[in-house]
């Protein structure tokens, strides 16, 4: 699972990694959560590659009250064509959700939680797997959210959680797209 994230790297440093024309108007964060707006690369209408904001919170186009999204920042791979809330943004709306790490929690000894930075051993950026989606309110507010793609959770990571964010290879940030 994931619910704590971090993006820090410099703007033209990302333009590079993410294949973008033009270093994007990020500021670094270090404590991202859920329910805020993230940065994520999705593809334009033209088929370009655009760093756009969003919400963290996957509000489906079907539903009637945006506060569904507070439920909705993971989505397991394994169910994501058969759930109604992330079949369509499968299909149509994936985007790659750039980070420096993530946190999950420990617990200690005294029964506390501890968090842990998990990173890139070179400490480059990487992307998650995410899915978009657009809500419209009765209104006409526009509202476009996003969810982070989980599995079950490598060697690595599986004494702390039992799932992890699906991390996209950059030579498979194309194909994902």
């Amino acid at each position: 699972m994931c619910g704590r994230y971090e993006l820090h790297t410099h703007p033209a440093a990302l333009a590079l990694a993410f294949g973008l024309p033009a270093p994007p108007p990020v500021a670094p964060r270090y404590n991202i959560a859920p329910m805020q707006d993230v940065a994520v690369v999705r593809l334009s209408h033209a088929g370009t590659r655009e760093l756009a904001f969003v919400r963290w919170g996957l509000v489906p186009r079907w539903a009637k009250d945006p506060s569904i999204g507070a439920r909705m920042i993971n989505a397991r791979s394994e169910t994501l064509a058969e759930k109604p809330s992330f079949r369509t943004a499968l299909r149509r709306h994936r985007c790659l959700i750039p980070a420096d790490g993530f946190y999950e929690w420990k617990v200690t000894a005294a029964g506390g939680k501890q968090p842990i930075h998990i990173g890139m051993k070179d400490g480059a950026p990487f992307a998650f797997a995410g899915l978009t989606e657009r809500w419209l309110s009765q209104e006409g507010e526009v509202l476009d959210t996003c969810t982070i793609v989980t599995t079950r959770a490598n060697a690595l990571l599986a004494p702390l959680h039992d799932r992890m964010p699906a991390i996209v290879a950059p030579a498979q940030y194309g194909a994902w797209l």
